[in-house]
């Protein structure tokens, strides 16, 4: 097993986890929310510019092992407010740029540091 806990581009883990977690070919990331990496802050305040900051911040964490979206097999998304999911599936859509990975999609009553969303991604590294 192998932890991933410095991925540049990447923010920090705020908490007592890795930023990932490598066994076998699978590569598991821990939730990304939409903190901005140079500022260790949520900047964005609308649901669709925390979702282009949180899929930065994926795109870095797999690129950081050598990795990218089109291997993702399995995403949750964690959304604030369901009425949000008409907002932000064009831009999950355009992200992962016709790649259809298993998905669940759930309403929480609260997410870390008062983010409006948070993706969760399982990659098979081959």
């Amino acid at each position: 097993m192998n932890l991933i806990n410095d991925a540049p581009g990447a923010p920090a883990a705020i908490g007592p986890y890795s930023q990932a977690v490598r066994t076998g070919s699978l590569l598991f990331c821990s939730g990304q929310i939409p903190i901005n990496p140079a500022s260790g802050k949520i900047e964005a305040t609308t649901v669709e510019a925390q979702t282009e900051q949180v899929f930065a911040n994926i795109r870095a964490l797999l690129a950081s092992q050598g990795a990218g979206l089109s291997q993702v097999v399995k995403s949750t998304v964690f959304l604030q407010h369901m009425s949000d999911f008409p907002k932000i599936n064009p831009l999950y859509e355009g992200a992962f740029a016709g790649h259809k990975p298993a998905r669940s999609t759930v309403q929480v009553a609260g997410l870390p540091l008062g983010a409006l969303i948070e993706i969760e991604v399982v990659v098979e590294m081959g």
